[in-house]
C-alpha cells in the first residue's frame, strides 16, 4: 500500500487524457439562470429595495458583537478567500499537476480564471463604488457612487473561483463532486464571514457567489483559447532547448586576443594502403612504381656531407646505395 502511494506522487510516463468541459445545455441553463439573478441583485440595490433595508438590519445587528467568541477563527478562516494566499496555494497544487500530466492546461486555467476574475468584478466595484458598512453616511442609503470599491464582495468571488478551479479541472467525476462540495462549503462560509465581521453588505455577498460562479461555468468558451497558449508556449520550450543544444558563439572584445584557428588535420594513407593513388611530380615527372612492387628505401642524410669527386653518371650504384671500391672498377688504357 506504501508503495501504491509514492507511485501515484511519480511522474506519469505520458500526458493523460482529460475530458475537458463543454459549454453543454445545462451550463448554459445554468450560466442563463446566473446571469438572471446577477442582474437581480444590482436593479435591487440600484433600486434601493427591501435587498438594502436587509443590509442596513444585520449591519446595525453587529453580528461581531453577539457572538465574540467566534471573532478570533473566523479572522483566520476568512483569508481562505482572500487573493493572494489562495491564488499561491491553488497554483502550487495546480503547478505539481502540470508537472505530473505533461500538460499546461491547469496552470493556463487559472491563469484565465483569475484574469476573467479582476476584469469583471473590479470593473462592477470601480463603476458602482459603494461603502461598506464601516463607512456607511446615510441609513438606509444604498452607498452607491460614493468612491467605495466593496460591490461585489472581491473575497467571495475570489474564494468560488480559486476553489472551484479544483472542481473544474478534476479528471474522475468522484472527485469533481467532492472538490465542488468543499468550494461550496468554502465559498459560503467566507461570504458569510465578511457579513459578521462587518466588512460587507449581505448583497455584496450575493453578488459575489454569481459573479464567480459565472465564471467558472463560463471557462469553457475559453478552452480553445487555453489549448493554443500552450502550443505556443511548448513551442517556444522546444526552440529554447534546440538552441542549448548547439554550441554558443562568444564574441570578442574589440582589440583582444582572437583564438587560434588551425586547419584540419589531413591524415595520409599508409604506404601499404592499396587505396593510394600514385601522385604526380611537379615537372611531369613519372610517377612512381605501382603498389606491390619492392622498391629501395634511401635514408637522409642528416649531416652535411663531404665534398667528393665527380663521378660519371653511368658509375655503377651497388643495391645497398654504396659505390664500388676504386680496385674493383674496370680499368682502360696501359
Amino acid at each position: 500500500m506504501r508503495t501504491d502511494i509514492f507511485a501515484r506522487l511519480d511522474r506519469e510516463p505520458e500526458p493523460p487524457k482529460i475530458e475537458i468541459p463543454r459549454m453543454s445545455r445545462t451550463r448554459l441553463a445554468l450560466f442563463g439562470g446566473t446571469s438572471a439573478f446577477y442582474v437581480a441583485i444590482v436593479v435591487a440595490v440600484l433600486a434601493s429595495t427591501w435587498l438594502v433595508a436587509l443590509d442596513w438590519k444585520l449591519m446595525l445587528f453587529r453580528p461581531y458583537e453577539q457572538w465574540p467568541e467566534q471573532h478570533a477563527f473566523l479572522d483566520y478562516f476568512v483569508v481562505l478567500g482572500q487573493r493572494g494566499p489562495t491564488a499561491v496555494m491553488v497554483a502550487a497544487w495546480l503547478g505539481w499537476r502540470s508537472w505530473r500530466q505533461h500538460t499546461l492546461r491547469p496552470l493556463l486555467a487559472l491563469g484565465a480564471a483569475l484574469l476573467l476574475l479582476n476584469a469583471t468584478v473590479g470593473a462592477v466595484k470601480i463603476g458602482l463604488g459603494r461603502l461598506g458598512p464601516h463607512y456607511a453616511t446615510q441609513i438606509g442609503s444604498a452607498e452607491l457612487f460614493a468612491g467605495g470599491d466593496i460591490f461585489p464582495s472581491g473575497h467571495t468571488a475570489n474564494a468560488v473561483v480559486t476553489w472551484g478551479i479544483l472542481a473544474y479541472l478534476a479528471t474522475t467525476p468522484r472527485a469533481r463532486r467532492y472538490l465542488s462540495a468543499l468550494s461550496a462549503v468554502v465559498s459560503l462560509g467566507v461570504g458569510l464571514t465578511t457579513v459578521y465581521l462587518g466588512t460587507h453588505w449581505l448583497s455584496d455577498v450575493l453578488l459575489g457567489w454569481a459573479a464567480g460562479l459565472l465564471i467558472l461555468l463560463g471557462l469553457p468558451w475559453c478552452e480553445p483559447v487555453i489549448a493554443r497558449a500552450e502550443r505556443f508556449i511548448l513551442a517556444l520550450r522546444d526552440q529554447w532547448r534546440a538552441r542549448r543544444t548547439l554550441s554558443p558563439s562568444r564574441p570578442v572584445a574589440a582589440g583582444g586576443p582572437r583564438p587560434a584557428v588551425f586547419p584540419p588535420r589531413v591524415h595520409a594513407p599508409a604506404a601499404d594502403d592499396p587505396s593510394r593513388e600514385p601522385v604526380a611530380m611537379v615537372g611531369g615527372a613519372r610517377p612512381g612504381p605501382p603498389a606491390g612492387t619492392r622498391t629501395t628505401a634511401y635514408p637522409t642524410a642528416t649531416h652535411p656531407q663531404r665534398p667528393h669527386a665527380v663521378r660519371s653518371e653511368r658509375s655503377p650504384v651497388t643495391p645497398s646505395g654504396s659505390r664500388r671500391p676504386p680496385h674493383s672498377r674496370p680499368v682502360t688504357g696501359g
